[in-house]
């Protein structure tokens, strides 16, 4: 039997490329989601409440909580490692600040971005406020994450090479269509709520070569600006239904180009779920470093032994961690030594590591920096364009190693620890999980909520799982 009732899950007159945008968020159930899609939320939900919780007790995080706190806007979503309970959007705001609070949390490779923060604060936020459970939730986080994941990879590398913090940018329409999800707009809200998520979508990265708390707080602007924006249409406001390939969208505006042939291509549902491929740091610094870090290790026991290092870098990242930096090689804050190549290759030949104790010890002002500066100077950075050409969407690292004999090394590493070809062993995951909570939850109760995340059982509230995390 034919009907004349119209198709809710496709927006009427909208250009293809944002058409399968928002058929992704309407069509994606949560029985689409395959091994690796589970296997990937699983490692991502770990890792950033672990986050939320460990960097909950840094400085500019308590001044981000007690900014929030003053807005007095209460309601029932928790704030992790706090008694607090704000409205959905200012708990979202607090705990995706949180998890993107000390360049620990996950990354993506391809869109050169930290979709987790976004879009696991703002699921649960939203999905303690409606009363979700757990598989509810995890369908709006794959939703959110394939929306801002596959919108970066069309425009990497290039807003990085720009000089924009793509996460910046790409979460206001990953917590858009997390918020779209879970409250279950129809197609043409959903439209609206991503296109009014590009009025808002932002922020530079000249915190890493002058520094700034803020970088700390992107995550939360972005976050809570897309569910803002979610709220927006949700009202009734409209947005440009070519936000994204119109004339003055988001790539010809941001990026002075289109967003490539058929770029439709990349939502589909038939494409392999780019939550699956979840990238954990096993160190505390820009991504842009891990490589470089993994390369350089090995030759710490003959550090005394090497007279000068290169690094051949992929334009993109120099701009974040390089000579683009004008305090690569003259750190004066926190910022400046978790962005600088140099000084990360420096704490890895001394054999200082680069996790989450020496960025402490470095904050608190408990590291001699003399030898790692001394180190630090030896490093000469050079850009290799044909590393972007070569390996598109990886971030690879060339090092070459000259010893005080006059003999050299050459060492390239494609895939650093971390990523999905090298992954972090279920040990080294529990290792960092309870190494950032314990201190804040204490043992017993970091053990009892890395088991239940462990569990997932789908029945499970989210109300259940933040109470876990408060303090």
């Amino acid at each position: 039997m034919t009907t004349n009732q119209p198709d809710t899950r496709s927006p009427a007159n909208c250009p293809p490329l944002e058409h399968a945008v928002v058929r992704l968020v309407q069509e994606l159930k949560f029985d689409h989601l395959n091994d690796a899609a589970h296997a990937g939320v699983s490692r991502l939900m770990r890792d950033q409440l672990a986050l939320q919780i460990g960097t909950s007790r840094m400085p500019w995080s308590q001044k981000v909580l007690a900014f929030a706190g003053a807005q007095q806007r209460p309601g029932r979503s928790r704030v992790s490692a706090s008694a607090l309970a704000l409205s959905a959007a200012d708990a979202a705001f607090v705990n995706a600040a949180f998890g993107h609070g000390f360049e620990y949390d996950d990354a993506h490779g391809p869109s050169a971005s930290h979709p987790g923060s976004c879009v696991v604060a703002a699921a649960l936020a939203i999905g303690e406020e409606l009363g979700s459970n757990i598989e509810e939730v995890i369908t709006a986080i794959v939703a959110g994450y394939e929306v801002y994941t596959r919108i970066g990879v069309l425009a990497a590398p290039d807003l990085l090479k720009r000089g924009f913090h793509p996460h910046a940018v790409l979460s206001n329409f990953g917590a858009a269509a997390v918020a779209a999800k879970l409250r279950k707009f129809d197609a043409e809200t959903t439209l609206h709520a991503l296109s009014i998520a590009l009025s808002h979508a932002s922020g530079t990265t000249e915190y890493t070569s002058t520094g700034g708390s803020i970088k700390r707080v992107h995550a939360g602007i972005g976050t809570r600006s897309g569910m803002v924006a979610a709220d927006m249409a949700h009202s009734g406001i409209t947005g440009p239904r070519s936000f994204l390939s119109g004339n003055k969208g988001l790539f010809r505006t941001f990026l002075q180009r289109g967003p490539g042939e058929q770029a439709e291509e990349q939502f589909s549902l038939d494409r392999p779920f780019e939550i699956g491929t979840v990238w954990l740091k096993a160190y505390c610094a820009c991504y842009c470093t891990h490589a470089y870090i993994d390369a350089i290790r090995p030759f710490a026991d003959r550090f005394a032994d090497i007279s000068g290092v290169e690094a051949r870098i992929h334009p993109a990242f120099n701009v974040v961690v390089g000579t683009a930096n004008a305090n690569a090689y003259e750190p004066q804050n926190i910022e400046h030594v978790q962005f600088s190549l140099p000084v990360q290759m420096a704490f890895a030949m001394l054999g200082k590591g680069n996790g989450y104790r020496v960025h402490r010890d470095y904050l608190n002002g408990k590291i001699d920096m003399s030898p790692v500066m001394a180190a630090a100077r030896g490093i000469k950075i050079t850009e290799a364009p044909e590393l972007e050409q070569q390996y598109p969407g990886k971030f690879v690292a060339e090092v070459t190693v000259t010893f005080r004999d006059g003999k050299s090394e050459h060492v390239f590493v494609e895939d650093p620890i971390g990523t999905l070809v090298n992954p972090m062993s279920e040990q080294q995951q529990d290792a960092k999980f309870m190494e950032l909570t314990t201190d804040v939850l204490g043992d017993a109760r970091a053990k009892a909520l890395l088991t239940t995340l462990k569990e997932m059982d789908p029945r499970t509230k989210a109300a259940d799982l933040m109470a876990m995390c408060a303090a």
